[in-house]
């Protein structure tokens, strides 16, 4: 490794002469303001200097008449024309979403408007997982929905906003901005996907090649190039199906997006020319009065949760729909909601990470995304066809188009002719899912370790430990860690302080009071590619990445920060999980203790007796900001409301407090 010596004081305060002459005046733009006596008479003050500002920054004058549009995104890195870095950005999900934003601001040009632009970048759960910055996750989506609020509103003369995001928070985040609008129209444009590697692993896969490494299972010159090339494009959201690919499903699904535009990869011309015609969709529902809350009702949020079921998608979701629903004004939907529609719902996408094949991303949106996926659940009577999209028709008329038109015929042919595919192994009917094993997606557990519920991604479970039934049922010792380093060191290790075949990890102060709710796919994702991890389950109040798989229970409520009986397990108590991926039901329980096995019920009561464990405290990088969304989300309805500011709900608590 080679270091640059370090420069002379003088090289850094002093400059070269030549910049020295500064001009201190210029004739600014020519031309003239297209101002009326009744604009300076009645017009807002900001509303001209506005136009003296556009003018300023190079804007034909003669146009500033013409109707405005915002677009705001999630770009990030500073890129030169020909693609190269001049300094990175956080991930590839918004690497390229600049592209997007140009071609819809050169389509609203051409359609004689103007566009503005405004970025708010976003983290990569990716690159935080396993550190101190996995604690600002979840809170960053709060923060970003807020600044895109505030952008939205201090543009006063807006007449419609285009955001362009992809990834796990600046999705979500963007989706609830939109969803404020209410009467102003909006059209969400996801930033795509990335290719997988010709050879090599996906971008989920290859974040264990340290556990990996560790049991001896990959060589580190194997590490090192499977690393180097798991991103095999430049830019858009990771291959498998997991939070970021998932979002941009929903907002499809709520009718946000142009139809068949979830997944598609980032870069291609397939991809530009989507933000060229949600640039036209913008202008024809902006004239024709359509604001975003004749598309997002109570129809567009269950035929969204519907289609998240089909695909199989993350458990995340869970979080940010009904933040989506309550800044659309909308009822938040509640576990009873998604337990319904999850026992009704078969899943009919073969995707990464769920399986059985797994396949990646691009390849469902060749097979016909979410489109056709819709077309089958229709067929079952699950969706509701009246539902309005920003296409500006109706849902119906969206599939009616769909299953007649060249687009999807063409890229079928294109799955079908490069990779050797049939498009209907890859979204399958719901009899050809039945016999090739797809089960249903999410179940909710409950049980005396979590009255208030808790979320695993049965579909994700290994099915070579799922009984012939298609229950899944484990009885092991419980091994208790406070950390997610403590777990992953316990992964990695060797000898009796291993995690052993058999083991229920349960990983508790990882909820939002203790580590602002973290993704530990950092166990989960090692558990999954060693040998004995699918005999291992994981029982936790943080959360999961939606590439996460196996036996992992997370989401646990109350959390143990907040009194939640999880907070009061030993090492070595006995932990039953039964888990039915038919009948989407399931319980988590202390069930013995010291050999003894004594049943849920006494279970139950022996939690009741016991104390909570002594080493029970948030984690010491804890930031004070996530310290404060902790407390704010939990006023407003807490995990299964969807981490919310409930402004009502919390002014409410603090006049309470104020008069006590």
């Amino acid at each position: 490794m080679t270091t640059t010596p370090p420069k002379s004081f003088e090289s850094i305060v002093e400059s070269d002469s030549a910049v020295f002459d500064v001009q201190t005046t210029a004739a600014g733009p020519a031309g003239a303001l297209p101002l009326t006596e009744e604009l300076l008479r009645e017009a807002p003050s900001g509303d001209l200097f506005g136009w003296s500002q556009n003018a300023g920054m190079g804007w034909n004058p003669v146009e500033l008449t013409r109707r405005e549009f915002l677009i705001l995104s999630t770009s990030g890195g500073i890129r030169n024309p020909d693609g190269t870095p001049v300094a990175l950005g956080y991930h590839t999900g918004h690497w390229e979403v600049g592209l997007l934003m140009k071609a819809a601001a050169e389509e609203l040009r051409k359609l004689h408007c103007i566009p503005f632009a405004g970025f708010v970048t976003d983290p990569c759960d990716g690159r935080t997982q396993g550190t101190t910055g996995m604690m600002d996750s979840l809170p960053y989506r709060n923060d970003a929905a807020l600044v895109f609020r505030r952008l939205i509103r201090s543009l006063p003369t807006r007449a419609g906003v285009i955001g362009v995001a992809t990834c796990d928070k600046g999705l979500p985040a963007m989706m609830m901005a939109l969803a404020s609008l209410r009467d102003l129209p909006g059209v969400l444009i996801p930033g795509g996907v990335t290719l997988p590697p010709t050879e090599g692993e996906d971008a989920g896969k290859v974040q264990t090649i340290g556990a990996r490494y560790a049991h001896g299972s990959i060589s580190l010159e194997e590490a090192a190039e499977v690393g180097c090339r798991a991103c095999a494009s430049p830019g858009g959201g990771c291959q498998f199906l997991g939070t970021a690919a998932t979002a941009q499903v929903v907002g499809e699904a709520l009718g946000m997006s142009l139809p068949h535009a979830a997944l598609a990869p980032s870069g291609q011309a397939i991809w530009l020319d989507m933000a060229r015609r949600s640039a036209r969709a913008m202008v024809q529902l902006q004239t024709r009065k359509v604001g975003i809350k004749r598309i997002l009702t109570d129809a567009a949020l269950t035929n969204a949760m519907t289609v998240h079921a089909a695909f199989g998608g993350s458990t995340n979701l869970l979080l940010h729909i009904p933040a989506i629903a309550y800044h659309a004004g909308l009822r938040r939907p509640t576990v009873e909601d998604w337990m319904a529609i999850n026992r009704r719902v078969p899943r009919l996408v073969d995707a990464l990470p769920n399986g059985p094949v797994g396949h990646p991303t691009v390849r469902v949106f060749l097979a016909g995304g979410v489109p056709e996926v819709m077309l089958h659940l229709r067929r079952l009577n699950l969706l509701d066809g009246t539902c309005l999209t920003v296409a500006g028709e109706s849902l119906d008329r969206i599939l009616d188009w769909w299953e007649k038109s060249e687009r999807r015929a063409r890229l079928r042919d294109v799955l079908a002719r490069k990779d050797g595919i049939d498009p209907d192994d890859v979204i399958l009917s719901p009899e050809r899912a039945k016999e090739r094993g797809l089960t249903s997606t999410v179940t909710f557990p409950r049980g005396n370790l979590a009255p208030e519920g808790s979320v695993i991604k049965s579909t994700a479970i290994d099915p070579s430990v799922v009984d012939a039934d298609g229950v899944y049922r484990k009885t092991g010792p419980a091994r208790v860690f406070t950390t997610e380093k403590a777990v992953i060191a316990a992964i990695k290790a060797h000898g009796p302080n291993a995690i052993q075949a058999g083991d229920v990890v349960v990983l508790i102060c990882r909820g939002p009071m203790g580590a602002g709710m973290e993704e530990i796919y950092q166990i989960t994702s090692a558990l999954k590619h060693l040998s004995f991890g699918k005999h291992v389950a994981v029982l936790t109040d943080a959360r999961f990445s939606g590439v996460s798989t196996g036996a992992c229970i997370g989401h646990v409520g109350p959390e143990a920060l907040a009194g939640g009986p999880i907070g009061k397990v030993r090492d070595g108590d006995t932990i039953q999980i039964i888990i039915d991926r038919n009948r989407l039901e399931g319980s988590v329980n202390l069930v013995g203790e010291g050999g003894t096995y004594f049943g849920p019920e006494e279970g139950a009561r022996v939690l009741a007796r016991r104390p909570m464990r002594s080493d029970l405290r948030p984690d010491e990088n804890l930031p004070d900001d996530t310290r404060l969304w902790a407390a704010l989300q939990a006023v407003g309805g807490g995990t299964w409301g969807g981490c919310v500011y409930d402004v009502e709900a919390i002014v409410s608590r603090l006049e309470k407090s104020r008069h006590e």
